[in-house]
């Protein structure tokens, strides 16, 4: 029971717990607007369980550390450029949540999803996509956790605390963006931004992820600017 009295230990949970609070954003927007596709008494269901299996994910691959670091090791060498099982995955996690993106946003500007043309996802369809982009989601957690913290079980327990706050404000956020038709493009437009960084991670162009998180940071203030903005418009329209 020393990790009790170890300030180090702590420390280290703490800060791994706040740095996958962070990194996990981008998959609470995914797994919103993916759940929006649903039933709506099969959203909060949907982003429950696919927050789940974020967590089962990145336990498991914490739990085989060796596989997830062997990921890094080139499989192929061409000039300075060194291809790895991480960039392969990365490179095809950026590849879907573009064209996944690039396809709602159409979506929602033809206004297909108004009309009743599209029929309603199915909950294992649902499922199926978060946890693909689960995996590469988690890939880079936990690559960046290995980094952080030598315990297997602080690592765990950030994990499952992180997934906890994640799952406690994925409704909130979800039922924001779905109120603000202008929020859920921007959403699509930061999965556009997270897929591009992705691919170029794969391709060995590192994007310092704080210029992303600021970007995205940045364009809520003022999308929020802009809903203050409006609001006292309709209120006028109304009256």
């Amino acid at each position: 029971m020393e990790w009790l009295t170890s300030p180090g230990i702590w420390i280290g949970l703490f800060t791994l717990t706040a740095l996958e609070i962070v990194l996990g954003i981008d998959n609470v927007i995914f797994i919103s607007i993916i759940a929006g596709k649903l039933a709506v008494a099969q959203r909060d269901r949907a982003r429950k369980t696919g927050l789940a299996l974020a967590a089962i994910t990145r336990v498991l691959l914490l739990l085989s550390l060796s596989w997830v670091m062997d990921l890094t090791h080139p499989l192929i060498s061409i000039s300075r450029f060194n291809l790895t099982g991480r960039a392969l995955i990365l490179i095809a996690g950026g590849l879907f949540l573009i064209a996944k993106s690039t396809r709602e946003i159409h979506l929602k500007f033809e206004g297909d999803e108004h009309t009743g043309a599209r029929k309603a996802a199915s909950f294992g369809a649902v499922l199926v996509q978060i946890l693909l982009l689960d995996v590469v989601f988690s890939l880079d957690s936990v690559i960046t956790a290995v980094g952080m913290v030598d315990e297997i079980g602080v690592m765990i327990a950030a994990v499952m605390l992180a997934v906890g706050v994640m799952m406690f404000f994925a409704g909130i956020i979800s039922r924001f963006v779905e109120r603000h038709p202008t929020l859920k493009v921007l959403a699509l437009s930061f999965l556009l931004l997270i897929g591009v960084n992705l691919i170029g991670d794969g391709l060995g162009f590192h994007i310092p992820k704080g210029y992303t998180y600021f970007a995205m940071g940045f364009s809520v203030f003022v999308e929020m600017l802009n809903l203050k903005v409006r609001k006292p418009r309709r209120r006028a329209a109304t009256a």
